[in-house]
């Protein structure tokens, strides 16, 4: 079994002929398309031919880029200080905005297209792409002429995208001093913070401790990738139009505001009963002012022990069998066809995902497994997303893109397919171990969650009247954790660098990449609710469901399993699904206190 991924099914290397002959190749389908665009908008009087035409040539360009890219991407991830690598997504993000002008024409050009109806339903290719077309319709509203964007896509370039490679490089070349058995050490960033899952508390803390020391060295540097970042967000969006970040946000998201709002109010509603959940770890563990930020994540009962990578493999296939043998097979052909890189390791960045490659029918997964039983949730829950690629597959290239709430729904399945199937084995001890975890799990989706949703909206009320300071950042971080976690959280132990370390605030296209968490975590409780009322016949239609999110809008997409996320009650009652593992844990721990 390799424990690195391998990207030879996409190319052999950066010097390999394949790669140089799909770079120009890439170079001749941007000037075609180009080309097309300015012949099309000044000349073009057939709608229908035209759309089939721009649907095959945005295809293959699509395509080739993502190829390209991908591989590029993919290599630097794990390899920070891989100069071709680094070289090559420079080269291909200065290309691939030099259409940028061309999309803004082309799409506007559709967006005032008349009788577009009638051209779509005489065209089967067309009425595959009915939503993809109809998306860039809504979407031209908010365009800015072609010049205008293509300034923009070329200022990216040398804007956020290089703000965020640096951020990339400080944190992934960080070396955290810490001192272990006597031993003075210097260690990645990735491997303290896995610390956080230990056994020992004496250990968890001085991790804790020495991670917070280490951002140190690098929170200046931080701070001005972020502010860069965060203002150039703002102005993009103002230049839109939309009235703030959020509102761009749940309009690429395709979810409505209400929706939303429903989601938050049920969240704030549940704090309460979390906060209980942490008091009680924190007397578990000794602490009596709530739990320190370093014992969020202490490992609780028969759990402790360590797992190979190949025991973690063995776990994920039994008990995704429980759920569906498609489900097991193609977790077994992801990690047999190397499709997982495994370990952390010097210049590989934190954390984990999963990154479709859909022109290629593969997704590759990025893990830094420690492993803790955590880790092997993590591996779950990201193979959860390469399931969702598998499952839309045989899509179109260009329906093949669902928005970010959806994005956290199968993952999210599969973690609660794991520990069900986990709990129901394991004897009283271990379930309460599991419980305790999943617990944990949740309150980070649903409360760390919130506080990471307060923090990002606050830094663009403030960052709209200047930078932000790292003292700043760190006031408004624990700020917010207070009014998440409230009594939850011991006072005296809290996390001020939490957005140094989390990579979501750091991407310009996808801010507030954090409520789609906690949608994805309570819609998949309801839909493991009806798979525990309907059994095997609801496999079928959950597989259904994940074909069609690239190409519905959220509120849409639910109505499939008869789901109403507008209103407050679904959020409610998956939220008392928590809750009452919140309850059991309670009764558990009064035995243990």
């Amino acid at each position: 079994m390799d424990y690195l991924w391998s990207l030879k099914d996409l190319y052999s290397s950066f010097d390999g002929e394949d790669f140089k002959k799909d770079m120009g190749a890439l170079d001749g389908i941007l000037k075609e398309y180009i080309n097309w665009v300015d012949n099309t908008v000044e000349s073009s009087k057939d709608i229908r031919a035209a759309l089939e035409q721009f649907i095959g040539i945005k295809t293959r360009l699509s395509e080739l880029a993502s190829k390209l890219y991908n591989f590029s991407e993919l290599s630097y991830t794990v390899d920070t200080k891989n100069e071709k690598a680094t070289k090559n997504m420079e080269i291909l993000e200065v290309k691939l905005s030099s259409v940028a002008e061309a999309n803004a024409k082309i799409n506007k050009w559709i967006g005032s297209a008349a009788d577009i109806d009638n051209a779509i339903q005489a065209s089967d290719i067309l009425k595959e792409h009915e939503f993809y077309l109809k998306e860039i319709i809504e979407k031209s509203s908010h365009l800015l002429d072609g010049k205008q964007e293509a300034i923009i896509a070329r200022m990216k370039n040398t804007g956020s995208s290089a703000w965020l490679k640096l951020k990339d490089l400080l944190t992934s070349t960080l070396k955290v001093d810490i001192e272990l058995d006597g031993e003075k050490k210097q260690l990645p960033l990735s491997i303290i913070r896995n610390m956080a899952y230990e056994s020992s508390r004496e250990l968890r803390k001085k991790a804790y401790e020495a991670e917070l020391a280490s951002y140190e060295k690098i929170d200046d540097s931080l701070a001005a990738c972020l502010n860069g970042i965060k203002g150039e967000v703002i102005t993009v969006a103002e230049l839109r139009g939309f009235g703030s970040p959020l509102e761009e946000t749940l309009f690429n998201s395709r979810m409505e505001a209400q929706t939303l709002e429903s989601m938050l109010a049920a969240m704030r509603e549940s704090l309460p009963a979390f906060r209980k959940y942490l008091r009680t770890k924190g007397q578990l563990l000794g602490s009596k002012n709530g739990l320190p930020f370093f014992d969020l994540f202490a490992p609780m009962g028969d759990l402790n022990k360590k797992y190979t990578y190949e025991e973690a493999v063995k776990i994920v296939d039994e008990n995704y069998r429980t759920f569906s043998s498609s489900l097991a097979d193609f977790a077994k052909k992801a990690i047999e066809s190397n499709w997982i890189d495994v370990y952390p390791r010097e210049g590989k960045i934190g954390g984990a995902f999963c990154q479709d490659l859909h022109v290629i029918g593969q997704s590759r997964v990025m893990l830094n497994f420690g492993g803790t039983f955590s880790d092997i949730i993590t591996m779950v829950h990201e193979l959860g997303h390469a399931y969702h690629d598998e499952c839309i597959k045989n899509e179109s290239m260009l329906n093949s893109d669902y928005p970010m709430p959806l994005a956290e729904t199968a993952s999210t399945f599969c973690e609660t397919i794991v520990k069900k199937a986990a709990i129901k084995a394991a004897s009283k001890e271990e379930a309460f171990a599991i419980l305790e975890m999943e617990l944990s799990d949740v309150t980070q989706v649903i409360v760390d969650i919130y506080s990471r949703f307060l923090f990002e909206s606050e830094l663009f009320k403030r960052r709209k009247d200047g930078s932000l300071s790292t003292g700043e950042l760190n006031e408004i971080m624990l700020w917010t954790q207070k009014e998440a976690y409230g009594d939850g959280l011991d006072p005296e132990y809290m996390h001020k660098y939490m957005w140094a370390c989390k990579p979501h605030y750091y991407t310009a296209d996808t801010n507030f990449y954090n409520f789609p968490y906690a949608f994805g975590q309570l819609f998949a409780k309801g839909l493991y609710a009806e798979y525990e009322k309907r059994g095997k016949a609801f496999v079928k239609d959950y597989e259904a469901l994940l074909r069609i999110t690239g190409k519905n809008k959220i509120e849409d997409v639910t109505k499939m399993m008869n789901i109403d996320v507008r209103g407050i009650d679904f959020w409610r009652n998956s939220l008392k699904t928590i809750e009452q593992d919140i309850e059991k844990f309670l009764e558990l721990s009064a035995e243990k206190l």
